[in-house]
């Protein structure tokens, strides 16, 4: 019974979300593309001709938003554990980011060539138990920060997801120490009762 109370709950807050509803009226496949339209208006994140890589990219939201922006001259390069929808202007890999499989598939098609972007959204699955969700989310933000040391270009720019956590800002510390700017934001598309955040660090290696 707590079982369909709880589905009952999400699927009656999804009908009343403004967000859900844009995504179907856009034909976005998820309302975290407002996130990222949102984030790139303010910051210019994304750019025409742009490379870059995307990480937890699954079901392809924010995929569909690089894609209109960067245009054909860009390049994006999406990973996920989970299958992903083919979209035109994306380059699809499914795996553990952090595999060698993943890392070889991305030699591969990257070769030397550094990205002008790194974007993560990814997320932890949520056991309720707060040290193990902290670790968990932590761990991702250090995945997408590890791809940013080995695949962005100088001066380019990571986004990713973070949680509200006491580790958190020892994690931007460190973030702070090979990006010139960190700024964090939280999107109109972000709940209210989310502990998400987002951070745009800007300059990296400079």
């Amino acid at each position: 019974m707590a079982k369909r109370g709880s589905s009952g709950r999400w699927l009656d807050r999804q009908a009343r979300d403004v967000f859900v509803r844009k995504s179907r009226q856009d034909n976005y496949r998820a309302r975290s593309a407002y996130k990222l339209k949102d984030l790139n208006s303010k910051y210019e994140i994304i750019r025409r001709g742009y490379k870059v890589i995307e990480l937890g990219a699954a079901p392809g939201g924010w995929s569909q938003v690089v894609a209109e922006v960067m245009g054909r001259q860009g390049r994006l390069i999406a990973l996920d554990l989970l299958e992903c929808e083919p979209l035109n202007s994306v380059e699809f890999i499914r795996g553990d980011c952090n595999s060698d499989a993943v890392k070889q598939e991305l030699f591969e098609k990257l070769g030397s060539t550094r990205v002008d972007v790194v974007l993560s959204d990814m997320a932890p699955n949520i056991s309720g138990i707060a040290l193990k969700d902290e670790a968990s989310s932590i761990h991702l933000a250090e995945t997408a920060l590890d791809f940013s040391r080995n695949y962005l270009k100088k001066g380019g720019t990571l986004v990713l997801k973070l949680f509200e956590y006491p580790d958190t800002i020892q994690f931007i510390k460190t973030v702070k120490m090979m990006f010139c700017e960190v700024i964090r934001t939280k999107p109109a598309a972000s709940r209210v009762e989310s502990r998400e955040f987002y951070v745009v660090a800007r300059g990296f290696g400079i």
